[in-house]
């Protein structure tokens, strides 16, 4: 299994620009056709194709097109994109550029959470030393007729606009609220043109797919999941941080390399993933068995499981827009129901009622994010109930 600490990364392995450089010798197609055989897919937690994304939103109708870079980063125990931006901001531009000349997007723009604020001023340094170099702005050099600049929107850090449509909403000035799919935002995105949305990391791996060539990319990883992978790895172990590692590798593997011992449970995916028990450590991160999202966290034998449930179920209910009775009511009851369990007034018929409960949700909310919402407290339910019903007789007793 192949690892890096932060500031190890490919990304520090590939000469700036050389992607673009690529990039403007082929045509729009050609581009997309370079990424598709790569078969580099987003680094969010749903693992969409980037070369069908491009190819749906150079195919659409209608004025315009932009490209959205989501450095919301909001989800629970991740840290990568941060690491990006402060240490490869130049490889996330050049992503973004290569993208608008595959599609025909004049106009970028990178939502930045207010938390991240503070690094607002490096990176408009980087992109007005892009715009010297002309690598931004009219003419980009290699494609005379291809004009395209990049602005930051500096942003509120609300965790619904790590969604993509509730983002798009909240760059037109409105509230960040999922919007009913389809129309996707390959199609009618931000300001009803078509829209490629994607996040930090993705678009650094597009600069050196286009850089290194697609074999290289390829060839990592597994079948299902080529390439590399960051992740954002924090909890009980000796060496947390931001890791690179080629996708299919076993949490096993994982807890070895960050010196991580007497383990009860790993949490893939941060606060919207599942929570993995010993027994399944030998599974691996990849789109063929646990999507792989960006934030690992490591809970050691002496965390209680129905605290960790409780801390998750509370940042949903904090964090819901609202929007859906799913996910808005939904979550309070199940957070009530952990709050039964803490005090021993949760029989086991009433437990299953509340995983019953979280099932409906993961159908029913209208977007990805409510629909992950109940996904911890299922997992944890269904690997540590024991741990969890066995409050009941010691506070009676």
């Amino acid at each position: 299994m192949k690892s890096s600490l932060t500031g190890k990364l490919t990304f520090a392995l590939v000469e700036p620009d050389t992607g673009l450089a690529h990039a403007v010798t082929m045509s729009p197609p050609g581009i997309v056709d370079e990424l598709r055989r790569s078969g580099l897919r987003g680094r969010g937690g749903g693992g969409f194709e980037v070369a069908e994304k491009w190819r749906l939103c150079a195919a659409a109708e209608g004025p315009g097109r932009f490209i959205v870079c989501n450095a919301a980063e909001g989800e629970p125990g991740s840290f990568k994109d941060r690491a990006i931006l402060q240490g490869f901001a130049q490889l996330v531009f050049e992503g973004m550029t290569i993208a608008a000349a595959a599609v025909g997007a004049s106009r970028g723009i990178l939502y930045l959470r207010r938390e991240y604020g503070y690094m607002a001023a490096h990176m408009e340094s980087v992109l007005a030393a892009r715009r010297h170099a002309g690598l931004l702005g009219q003419c980009i050099p290699g494609r005379g007729d291809f004009d395209f600049d990049i602005s930051i929107h500096l942003g509120d850090g609300a965790y619904v606009c790590g969604q993509e449509t509730a983002l798009l909403e909240y760059l037109e000035g409105r509230r960040g609220e999922p919007r009913n799919r389809p129309p996707w935002p390959t199609t009618r995105g931000l300001r009803g043109a078509p829209t490629v949305v994607h996040n930090v990391e993705t678009f650094a791996w597009v600069s050196c797919v286009l850089a290194r060539g697609a074999a290289w990319f390829k060839n990592l990883g597994t079948a299902g999941s080529p390439g590399l992978k960051l992740f954002s790895v924090s909890g009980d172990c000796q060496r947390p941080g931001v890791y690179e590692f080629q996708l299919g590798f076993s949490i096993s593997e994982l807890l070895e390399t960050v010196g991580a011992e007497r383990v009860k449970g790993v949490q893939i995916g941060g606060a919207s993933g599942r929570m993995i028990p010993p027994s399944q450590f030998h599974r691996t991160i990849a789109m063929e068995d646990l999507p792989y999202g960006g934030a690992i966290i490591v809970f050691g034998e002496e965390r209680d499981m129905l605290d960790v449930a409780g801390n998750y179920l509370r940042f949903f209910v904090r964090e819901s827009c609202g929007q859906c009775v799913p996910c808005r009511e939904g979550t309070r009851r199940l957070l009530d129901g952990v709050e039964r369990l803490r005090q021993g007034r949760c029989p086991a018929v009433h437990l299953d009622r509340l995983c019953e409960l979280g099932n409906t949700i993961r159908l029913t909310s209208k977007c990805g994010l409510g629909q992950s919402a109940p996904q911890a407290f299922l997992s944890i339910v269904s690997h540590y109930r024991r741990e969890l019903m066995g409050r009941e007789r010691h506070e009676r007793g």
